[in-house]
């Protein structure tokens, strides 16, 4: 029996999309029919989400990539939005994340906010694990690429426990970000600031006080 499934593929890079085209069609199986639309950006994608739950033939398999532009109203200012609206429109569809980021927050943050049924780091990717991710997230999800795997075995394998403040505030400082500016990132004072720096100096056993160190520890335990 055939099996018919609906996808919308996101990426405002054409060819990369024509290159995710090819590989799904010439891999699929035997009794697998693809029906694949594209947007380029946030809007494009609304519509084609809204217009497939109005006919009700909704998508099966969303491949949302995190880098696009921001939507006309503001309101989505990546992917990582726009597969939030996805998870409302479409509950049921499955939801495969593209990215170029590859830094511990954002992966954290992804998997924490999408918890997407398959994640994969483009930097990772081949035409072979692309064909695999799709296969094993319509029968058997979830599939992660390598760098995925290797950042969640680090943070299971730590007994490290660090909340959603105290990760931003590391992932702040490895982009460089002064102390004095974090307040304004963090919507909380420089000494409630100060505070989780020294917390997070005796969580990572950093005795010397360096910003560089205490990147150095977190680095090592796949917390940045």
């Amino acid at each position: 029996m055939t099996q018919k499934i609906k996808i919308l593929m996101i990426d405002d890079h054409p060819m990369i999309i024509e290159g995710y085209q090819n590989t799904l069609q010439f891999t699929k199986k035997e009794n697998q029919e693809l029906f694949i639309d594209i947007a380029n950006n946030c809007d494009e994608a609304v519509k084609l989400m809204d217009k497939s739950v109005e006919r009700e033939v909704p998508y099966d398999i969303l491949f949302v990539d995190i880098s696009l532009p921001a939507s006309t109203d503001g309101r989505m200012t990546s992917g990582e939005d726009l597969a939030g609206y996805a998870r409302e429109t479409l509950p049921q569809a499955k939801i495969i994340i593209l990215t170029m980021f590859n830094e511990s927050f954002r992966i954290h943050n992804i998997i924490k906010t999408i918890d997407p049924e398959g994640f994969l780091i483009k930097s990772d990717l081949t035409s072979s694990e692309l064909a695999s991710a799709f296969q094993a997230v319509l029968n058997n999800p979830p599939f992660y690429s390598g760098t995925v795997n290797s950042y969640i075995r680090k943070v299971i394998s730590s007994d490290i426990v660090i909340d959603e403040k105290n990760r931003k505030i590391l992932h702040l400082l490895s982009q460089g970000v002064k102390t004095k500016n974090l307040a304004s990132h963090l919507d909380i004072s420089l000494s409630a600031i100060e505070k989780r720096k020294k917390q997070l100096r005796e969580i990572f056993e950093v005795h010397d006080g360096q910003d560089e160190t205490l990147l150095k520890e977190a680095r090592n335990r796949g917390f940045v």
